[in-house]
């Protein structure tokens, strides 16, 4: 018997006091250093990526609630417990979709000026959320840590990083326009499911309800919404993203304004 334990060739965690749960061990590992084919023996029938182009055509069809591993393993034609061997279960593999998904992004460069590359940044992401609408049924506030997000992340960040904005400033701008994008485009979604299942347009069914106008609203209880009204405010279209985005920018452009007045004259790393 050899005298070498199994928890002595082992590799060992370092010890640094930085909680490494075996679940999120095997998750990280599989988004940062996934096994690589071995190249010998016979090829296996799939690979990682058809796995993941499987899920992902599943809930672009179906929504989240559509995806199983039994589902995936029909669409690819094997048996479940095949999936497996790529894959360890429904969890990680949803990292691998956004990570896949979010890969997608057209993102701005490095050399665009803050307003250039901020709206770049909403566009790339309202797109990705009209193509893979799945991805909003997500817990957004826990997204996984995938080279593909943080790569979105730190573009985010790096368009306003100097533009004399405090760093608290920046991350909270960058929020601010993440939860924007994401809260337009489930209002987008919704409005195309809704009308997918009771085939009437948003002007169809308002126009449907034009008789409350008439017969239920008190002019005199809403007189601000009247007055609006009656001004046009209220004349704009169903998603009003560009319209909406570019009064964000405006804001984001005073917050910078207001940053650089404050700061040291002739700082040439404001942009």
């Amino acid at each position: 018997m050899s005298s070498t334990s199994p928890s002595s060739t082992s590799p060992q965690p370092p010890d640094d006091g930085v909680p490494r749960p075996p679940e999120v061990v095997r998750r990280l590992a599989l988004l940062w250093d996934p096994p690589q084919p071995s190249g010998r023996g016979r090829r296996a029938r799939l690979t990682l990526d058809d796995v993941i182009g499987a899920g992902t055509a599943i809930a672009d069809a179906e929504g989240l609630e559509g995806l199983s591993m039994r589902k995936v393993a029909g669409r690819l034609g094997v048996g479940a417990m095949s999936l497996y061997t790529y894959v360890p279960g429904r969890t990680e593999l949803l990292d691998l979709m956004i990570d896949r998904a979010f890969a997608e992004l057209a993102l701005p460069p490095a050399a665009a000026t803050w307003r250039d590359g901020l709206a770049a940044y909403a566009r790339a992401h309202w797109e990705l959320f009209q193509r893979h609408p799945w991805i909003l049924q997500t817990n957004m506030w826990r997204l996984p840590l995938t080279p593909s997000v943080l790569d979105a992340q730190e573009c985010g960040l790096r368009t306003l990083v100097d533009t004399g904005l405090a760093e608290r400033q920046v991350v909270e701008i960058v929020g601010l326009l993440d939860a924007f994008v994401r809260g337009l485009a489930r209002s987008t979604v919704a409005e195309s499911a809704e009308k997918d299942a009771s085939g009437q347009s948003n002007d169809e069914y308002w126009t449907s309800m034009s008789s409350f106008w008439v017969d239920h609203f008190d002019p005199q209880r809403y007189p601000t919404m009247l007055r609006i009204w009656d001004a046009g405010g209220f004349d704009a279209e169903a998603t009003p993203f560009e319209a909406s985005l570019e009064r964000l920018l405006d804001s984001v452009g005073m917050a910078i304004d207001r940053a650089r007045a404050t700061s040291q004259p002739g700082d040439s790393s404001l942009r």
